[in-house]
């Protein structure tokens, strides 16, 4: 098993953000994380990344302990997060974004720079316009393209589709598919739940800091409880 949660609790102060999480990935496998806003998907996801402290649970990774590892060794482990509104260095070029991305292997792959401008021939058109003159469906991509430079075997994408137009949301989630099919992991938030449960192998419900349901992406989204909370069904 390449990431297991066990009962994993994280507070905001006194608010109780995530009461009691379990969920596996298994290498390989796209996992998704469905849920209305504010049910604790993008705290999960910073919570595995390193940037929340936890208050209860353990969290693995390739069968080790991570729960208190800081988040920079879990980057050079092979845990790496896209996130949620992209946090792109808007005053670097796309090259120096992408750069950025590799520092904690010392300088950046060829091959890896090779294989971003092959999954966005876009940013390799753009490698040296500052990150800040790109459209929203661009910083995205760089945003993708700076995780997968750290080599990541486990990829966490928060709200990639967040804001872009219908045609560039397909684009997304077909090269998220890619990707995955050149062998990284995927965990994903994704307020989208229908592309994201077609995609998905696996996909977990949250509500209010909880799971309360759990299948496969096709049995989800055959659900009508599902359909009806999140894909505007019913």
């Amino acid at each position: 098993m390449l990431l297991e949660v066990e009962h994993l609790q994280v507070n905001y102060g006194k608010i109780s953000a995530i009461r009691d999480i379990s969920l596996t990935v298994e290498e390989g496998e796209i996992v998704t994380l469905v849920g209305a806003n504010g049910a604790g998907k993008t705290t999960t996801l910073k919570t595995l990344s390193g940037l929340r402290h936890v208050a209860g649970g353990t969290v693995r990774f390739d069968g080790k302990d991570i729960t208190s590892m800081p988040g920079h060794l879990r980057v050079r482990a092979g845990l790496c997060q896209a996130p949620e509104g992209r946090g792109i260095f808007p005053g670097m070029t796309v090259g120096e974004n992408l750069a950025m991305g590799a520092y904690i292997h010392g300088k950046a792959d060829k091959a890896d720079l090779d294989r971003v401008f092959d999954l966005f021939p876009r940013l390799k058109e753009r490698e040296k316009q500052p990150g800040g003159t790109l459209s929203g469906g661009e910083q995205q991509m760089l945003a993708i393209g700076r995780a997968l430079m750290s080599k990541p075997r486990l990829l966490l994408l928060d709200e990639p589709s967040m804001g872009l137009a219908p045609k560039l949301i397909q684009l997304i989630f077909r090269i998220i598919t890619e990707i995955n099919g050149q062998g990284t992991t995927v965990l994903l938030v994704e307020q989208n739940a229908s592309q994201a449960l077609a995609i998905a192998h696996r996909a977990y419900v949250l509500e209010t800091g909880e799971i309360v349901k759990s299948g496969t992406g096709a049995e989800l989204l055959g659900d009508a409880s599902v359909v009806a909370a999140y894909l505007g069904g019913g």
